[in-house]
């Protein structure tokens, strides 16, 4: 069984793209787990990780294609808290979105996913997103 962590944010578009790799990726595996966490970086009204929409379509598409899937939530950074809940459930692979950006938008505002590469021994699958 493969056990996957899938970071998602708001972008549906980049959320499609990690679905398709992933249900690519789980037609030759014997069994799949996907944990999929949302990271708020600002949460006044105590919103849900069942409430954004990008994670319930993952949600919904992963377990029709056999997926166990459970819902994680998290407030902070998000390359940090991918990171530490990776290495709390036991993840095989991390599944992260990428955006484009140039060099110099990457070196002035960070890159979350680049974090990520850099910060574990685990492999990383990063998706960048599908046409509208």
């Amino acid at each position: 069984m493969v056990r996957l962590l899938v970071a998602l944010d708001d972008d549906l578009s980049q959320a499609q793209a990690q679905i398709e790799a992933i249900e690519d990726m789980v037609e030759t595996a014997e069994g799949a787990e996907a944990f999929l966490l949302h990271v708020f970086d600002d949460n006044p009204e105590g919103a849900s990780v069942s409430q954004v929409e990008a994670v319930r379509e993952t949600k919904d598409r992963l377990e029709a294609a056999g997926v166990t899937v459970e819902l994680l939530e998290s407030s902070g950074d998000p390359a940090e808290e991918t990171l530490k809940h990776a290495e709390q459930y036991d993840a095989d692979q991390i599944c992260v979105g990428g955006r484009k950006r140039s060099p110099a938008g990457k070196a002035l505002f960070g890159s979350v996913t680049q974090d990520v590469i850099l910060g574990t021994d685990r492999p990383v699958l990063v998706c960048g997103s599908t046409a509208e």
